[in-house]
């Protein structure tokens, strides 16, 4: 067997409404039931999904607050009043304040910027910044990508007799603020046919309301932060993605052209793997380390020169951000182990001086992948007496309701299901986590901390093409929401396999079935190779690509994991450091066994794993089922090893049979060479073996040995009689078959045991093995 890393969760299509859409669209069957699986049901609408020509936007109006919030903001650019945009410091805030400050500053209007510093502010409006705002004479304040939650905040606002406009995506809480007015679709009573916008969606319709038109040059910013948000791709949001990226291959911003470069990207290729492992990381890295202020800049500059030097700023903070994630990410997993191990904390609350507040989301995330667990990572401040955290969340634990049982303890936070941001006293830590904990023990079982891969079609090969990757492909751009296909191949033959890459860490391999083949490759999946057994049957999920190589295109599948259903066997009677393999099987599975005493001996250095098992009764006895039974040595006789196989049912077998001695390629002498040599001696009277042995062998052709055994034979048959190491013939033995010698009959049987499980091919050793085990399942479904 080969235990998968995930749960896999194949959906289930509606075959109904699968053929359907194969008739109606001339689209494959395996498209459609990616389309049929994303909610997408009636022709017509994954005839727009597949084909998004002419995009629509819904009408921006439609969102409540939308009017009231037009309406005071062309007052005040009338009036040339100061407005003040109030973003947040992520990629998501950093875009939202772009999108708003340029339609703005297009209309006229007076207005510049403010994003809080995350180390000395932390998140979202606060009072001090808001006096500080108002002192430069601002009336009008505009959050963007923040603001749901800040009741206290919108009081001090009306104080200082300034309007706040709250505009916001984040989860709202049970009391909203008294803003001037709020622009959110999941506030109550908003009717907007849309609700999960991103920040910079929500300032993006509000950019699209005072236009009067849909601000097509502001779409390359607005997927960023869509995008690396990681909000939902689908709707809106889809759209924004889906025609920004065709924006920002072609951008005339010159701090986007200067960051795609420094990060190594041709603007051609731009996808939306683009934005979220080279664009989003490294503008939010600015805001994690310092000001946010230069991504800003970086996104709103024409100026070549400054461009090029915010790039090459940004690109330098990103690869502190990395070192400084790796250290963090050592010293919270060490914590973890020594003090909240996984097995007692089904949600980890961690925290430590030092630690900056702006990764912790990411080590967070790291946490969670390594560990499994609903995951909350604390930065402390023991002179303020508080700490700022991240929290990141698995499948089945709502990090949101979650924490809004703990508001009492939270003065500030917010977020989402999966992922939140918090400040708490330092004293309410431990408070924090046993809360959590009850709470996941309420929730979760045992079941949901193995982590899941969410498939989304099970297919044959001869049905994976480049025409139905192409096809597939039409559903980009992938994310949260609309993720990239991952698809199953079940029960598939191996053609091939090797390990690739200079430290032999990721493995190649082809599959092939009824004829088609198809290549995958598996990066870190190099250990595979000494985990799949030949002729295995394989099943296995991944992403479908097109490899283009030297003018030449075929399908291939990037690997996310691999099963085996079946039990495995792994031949290893022709490797010459058997000490090594056996090392390099898993030591909690294993379980080392030999059938002859002396084996323990060459052994040696695994003596205290060894487990002897001579006799039927022990074998029949021993349990390996789960286990990978590692046999040492070669059974005396085959029942031993049958009795051991019985009612049992093993994950894997790996055979190395060592035997000292080699009983196959010392001649098993026929019924016609016992002949010849009977007559031999019968007309020679008498025959010396020692002094004339090897001249006979040498003129037969045979070995030494050989005649010695025929001789034994004779002997303990009595046929002959051995004086002084001369042999002469008995005249007086009575007439006996070969088999009645001990010798012979221990020298057959030795010889067809080594035939069986010496020198037989893997297929016929496998054969013997699924005998067994055929017969070991009858007897446990009985």
């Amino acid at each position: 067997m080969l235990k998968a890393k995930t749960r896999w969760s194949v959906k289930a299509s509606d075959e109904e409404n699968l053929r359907a859409l194969v008739e109606q669209l001339n689209i494959s069957s395996l498209v459609a039931s990616l389309l049929v699986n994303r909610g997408i049901e009636d022709a017509e609408t994954a005839k727009e999904f597949l084909h998004i020509d002419k995009p629509e936007f819904h009408n921006p109006f439609l969102l409540k607050g939308m009017v009231e919030a037009v309406e005071r903001i062309q007052k005040a650019i009338d009036n040339h009043e100061k407005m003040m945009i109030f973003g947040d410091y992520d990629a998501d805030g950093v875009s939202s304040t772009t999108v708003l400050l340029s339609v703005l500053k297009r209309l006229g209007a007076d207005v510049d910027f403010y994003i809080p510093n995350r180390f000395t502010e932390g998140y979202g409006p606060n009072e001090n910044a808001f006096r500080h705002i108002r002192s430069q004479d601002v009336t009008l304040i505009i959050t963007v990508d923040t603001g749901i939650a800040a009741v206290k905040e919108a009081e001090v606002a009306k104080e200082l007799n300034i309007d706040l406009i709250i505009t916001d995506h984040h989860e709202p809480g049970p009391i909203l603020p008294d803003a001037y007015a709020i622009i959110h679709p999941k506030q109550p009573g908003c009717s907007y046919p849309f609700k999960d916008l991103a920040g910079v969606g929500v300032a993006f319709k509000l950019a699209h309301a005072m236009l009067g038109k849909v601000p097509q040059d502001l779409l390359d910013v607005a997927s960023i932060g869509t995008i690396a948000d990681l909000v939902p791709l689908k709707g809106e949001n889809r759209l924004i993605a889906k025609e920004g990226i065709k924006y920002l291959s072609d951008t005339n911003r010159v701090g986007l052209k200067a960051l795609l470069k420094i990060a190594g990207v041709d603007s051609q290729l731009v996808n939306e793997e683009t934005i979220g492992f080279a664009l989003g990381p490294r503008i939010n890295a600015v805001g994690r380390l310092q000001s946010a202020d230069p991504a800003v800049k970086l996104l709103i500059t024409d100026d070549e020169f400054e461009a090029k030097t915010l790039a090459e700023e940004i690109d330098l903070l990103n690869k502190e951000r990395q070192k400084l994630v790796s250290k963090m990410t050592e010293e919270a997993v060490r914590q973890v182990e020594e003090q909240f191990p996984i097995e007692n904390n089904p949600v980890l609350v961690i925290a430590a001086e030092g630690w900056n507040p702006g990764v912790v989301g990411i080590v967070a995330s790291r946490l969670v992948e390594r560990f499994y667990r609903p995951t909350i990572v604390l930065s402390m401040d023991q002179e303020k007496g508080i700490v700022k955290g991240s929290a990141r969340s698995i499948a089945g634990f709502d990090l949101f309701e979650s924490l809004s049982t703990c508001r009492d303890i939270l003065p500030h936070f917010g977020g989402h299901p999966m992922a939140a941001g918090m400040t708490l006293k330092i004293e309410d830590i431990n408070q924090l986590r046993e809360r959590l904990i009850q709470l996941a023990k309420i929730n979760l079982t045992e079941e949901d901390f193995t982590p899941i891969t969410q498939v989304d079609a099970a297919c044959e090969l001869k049905e994976i093409t480049l025409e139905t990757i192409t096809e597939m492909n039409k559903l980009a751009p992938f994310g949260m929401g609309n993720p990239k296909p991952v698809v199953m191949i079940q029960k598939i033959q191996l053609a091939n396999m090797r390990k690739i890459g200079a430290d032999q860490k990721h493995i190649k391999m082809t599959f092939q079935e009824n004829g088609s083949q198809l290549d995958c490759v598996g990066f870190g999946f190099g250990f595979l190779h000494d985990e799949i057994a030949p002729i295995s049957e394989l099943s296995v999920i991944g992403e479908l690509s097109i490899n283009e190589w030297n003018n030449h295109r075929k399908p291939q599948l990037m690997l996310h994991d691999a099963s085996i259903a079946s039990w495995q066997l792994f031949d290893l009677r022709g490797v010459r450091d058997k000490e090594k393999v056996i090392g390099s099987i898993d030591r909690k599975s294993r379980v080392l066994i030999t059938f002859q005493p002396d084996t323990r001996g060459v052994f040696s250095q695994f003596s205290e794993e060894i487990v002897c098992l001579s006799s039927n009764e022990q074998a029949r006895e021993f349990d390996l089922t789960g286990k990978y039974a590692v046999l040492l040595d070669v059974p005396k006789d085959s029942t031993v090893l049958k009795e051991l196989l019985v009612n049992k049912l093993p994950e894997r077998i790996y055979v190395l049979f060592h035997q000292s001695e080699d009983h196959f390629f010392s001649t098993l002498p026929t019924r016609d060479h016992f002949k010849w040599y009977y007559a031999f001696l019968t007309k020679k009277g008498s025959f010396h073996l020692e002094k004339q042995g090897n001249e006979l062998a040498k003129y037969r052709g045979w070995t030494k040995d050989t005649i010695i055994f025929m001789s034994q034979v004779f002997f303990e048959l009595e046929f002959v009689k051995i004086e002084n190491g001369i042999i002469s013939i008995n005249h007086d033995s009575k007439k006996r078959d070969l088999s009645e010698s001990e010798a012979y009959a221990k020298k057959q049987k030795q010889f067809e045991l080594e035939k069986l499980f010496i020198y037989s091919s893997y297929q016929q050793l496998k054969e013997w093995f699924d005998k067994q085990m055929q017969q070991s399942s009858v007897f446990l479904n009985v």
